[in-house]
């Protein structure tokens, strides 16, 4: 490598400088720098390219990268200058910003492009091998640094420095490669400088660019989210009293003044409950559903983005939608209705409104299942269920919105997977037709519910979950473990200023699980502990509801023998632990 240094070095002062040639290059080449990163913007910002949401994390969006790099690469080609039977060319800005962005495998597979084609354009080249070798060398190496430093390797320094870098190895490769040597020497002096510089200033504005196109998406990617939950929270009282006209209404109206949509519709699955904005005079409340589209919704139940006048299939002649997106209503897995957004010839749909309104869907089809859980309460008062579900509590789900808004801005990413995790919390809560499930799923659960209260008090709350292999389809009876884990937090990690950290252990001993909760918070008085799992105080308000109920629900299921046990000193903490004999037949069964 010093050799190849050295050489180039002497290479670049062993001739009589020809500063107008080199400079002259030196201004074509960064022309051609501003051609380049001017197209690879647009392209960039087309439509469906931003459908791929320009992601690493998937082998398909990873071959759209090499392919998008490579390309650029031979685009670097071309729009270089004939220089001694060679080109003095930008191929590099295009694999280097590969690597950094892509890693190992788009790097290489962008510089293997790039490469290959300087290849095939000139084989027989007396500096074809070394050009094409440092193309592939350099975005293995910007590969490399992806992989040693992650996102970091997305700085414009970094993208500067190795760049110049890898050209400098670039010039060493032709003078140990091209023959005869006197025609290399001749040729990196008129090409060095330019390439050196014309690449590495190329790099560094591409990575620019992409950070940009980053930020804009990440901020795009909040505002949608933040309009989400405005929608949510806004409309989530409506439909305490179920899908009705009333209710309808007022959800569409919400949707329709906030969104940049022409009209909203809601129905159920057989009539329109409510339209509101254009086509108001045929797409009539109260009337059968009349679109084939909205049919096809709420017989497939998957939702449809219609790009088309004729998919959407209205019979009416002057109606003005051109566009349509409609998503299913689900509550408890059935199909109850559909949330379609129209757009006319002017105001067009987007796959963005898209995932909104999909998104929209999902919460109001947890809002729906939640009005449900209220009749049953009112049905089935002071029976399990209603213990089971009054765990369900619309502080921790509004509290838990508001934390995910909050995230909306700051890191979108964090928000998405806590919308996830509420999602699946929320499902799993609600699903009372559960009668036993295997101990893996009561662990995501009691995941999903720490990953949220992890998220609104920070380093306040620390968690221990120690699990013996082996046990994980242990059948256990549904929400038995994760109202422990919710009343350590609430009760005694939450009411300290410190915080603290709740612990649990499973472990398979006599062909037993053995179940243990602990916290280090504010502990149980003596007098409350006294009467803690009397069967009296099942409707108290006060803590314990959900301890009371999975120890009643053990004894009635196991025997008395199989009931919870705590142990508990005031500012000290508190531990809960029981037993679950195994019993497959239960698992089974359900």
């Amino acid at each position: 490598m010093f050799i190849l240094i050295f050489q180039f070095f002497h290479a670049c002062i062993s001739r009589k400088f020809d500063s107008m040639t080199i400079t002259a290059l030196i201004t074509l080449l960064l022309k051609h720098v501003g051609l380049l990163i001017a197209g690879a913007f647009v392209v960039l910002t087309l439509s469906p390219v931003q459908e791929l949401n320009f992601r690493r994390d998937s082998a398909y969006n990873r071959v759209f990268l090499i392919i998008f790099f490579g390309f650029i690469g031979i685009l670097g080609t071309y729009s270089g200058n004939a220089i001694f039977n060679s080109i003095a060319n930008l191929r590099a800005m295009a694999v280097i910003t590969a690597g950094l962005f892509g890693g190992p495998v788009v790097g290489f597979g962008a510089g293997f492009i790039a490469g290959a084609h300087r290849f095939l354009i000139d084989p027989w080249g007396f500096s074809t091998l070394a050009c094409s070798l440092a193309t592939v060398l350099e975005g293995i190496l910007a590969g490399l640094v992806h992989a040693y430093l992650k996102d970091r390797s997305m700085d414009w320094r970094i993208a500067f420095i190795l760049t110049f870098a890898a050209e400098i190895m670039h010039m060493g490769l032709v003078l140990l490669f091209s023959r005869p040597i006197d025609d290399a020497r001749e040729l990196v002096h008129v090409i060095a400088w330019p390439m050196i510089i014309g690449n590495s200033l190329g790099a560094t504005l591409f990575v620019h660019v992409l950070n940009t196109l980053k930020g804009y998406r990440e901020r795009r990617d909040s505002d949608q989210t933040q309009k989400i939950f405005d929608i949510a929270n806004t409309t989530v009282g409506y439909l305490r009293a179920g899908l009705n006209v009333e209710s309808a209404k007022a959800m569409a109206q919400v949707i329709y003044d906030k969104l940049p949509v022409v009209a909203v519709s809601v129905t159920d699955a057989t009539h329109v409950l409510a339209h509101v904005g254009e086509g108001n005079d045929h797409h009539l409340p109260e009337n059968p559903i009349s679109t084939r589209a909205t049919g096809r919704v709420i017989d497939s139940g998957s939702a449809i983005f219609l790009k088309q006048k004729e998919l959407i299939g209205c019979q009416h002649e002057d109606c003005p939608f051109h566009s349509a997106i409609i998503v299913p209503l689900k509550k408890s897995g059935k199909i109850v209705g559909t949330v379609k957004f129209y757009g006319s010839a002017t105001v067009a749909l987007n796959t963005i409104l898209f995932e909104v309104a999909r998104g929209l869907a999902d919460l109001f089809s947890i809002q729906l299942e939640l009005e449900d859980i209220q009749i049953k309460d009112k049905l089935l008062a002071h029976a399990e269920i209603r213990h089971l579900q009054a765990q369900i509590n619309p502080h921790f789900l509004f509290n838990s919105l508001n934390t995910i808004a909050s995230f909306c801005r700051t890191a979108p990413d964090k928000a998405r997977e806590l919308i996830l995790d509420l999602s699946f919390y929320m499902r799993q809560n609600l699903d009372s037709s559960r009668g036993f499930i295997s101990l893996a799923d009561e662990l995501e659960q009691i995941h999903a519910y720490l990953a949220i209260e992890k998220a609104r008090f920070g380093e306040l709350i620390k968690v221990d979950i120690q699990v013996e292999p082996g046990c994980e389809q242990w059948p256990i009876p549904s929400l038995i473990i994760q109202p422990l884990i919710e009343n350590a937090i609430k009760h005694g990690l939450k009411v300290r200023e410190s915080g603290g950290t709740v612990g649990m252990n499973i472990q398979n001993l006599h062909n037993e699980l053995h179940v243990t909760v602990q916290d280090n918070g504010a502990g149980i008085s003596e007098k409350v502990l006294e009467t803690l799992l009397d069967r009296r105080e099942m409707d108290s308000s006060t803590c314990g509801i959900g301890l009371r109920n999975s120890h009643f629900r053990l004894e009635h299921i196991y025997g008395p023998q199989y009931g919870i046990h705590i142990e508990s000193f005031p500012n000290k903490g508190t531990t809960i632990s029981f037993c679950i004999p195994h019993r497959q037949d239960l698992l089974t069964a359900t």
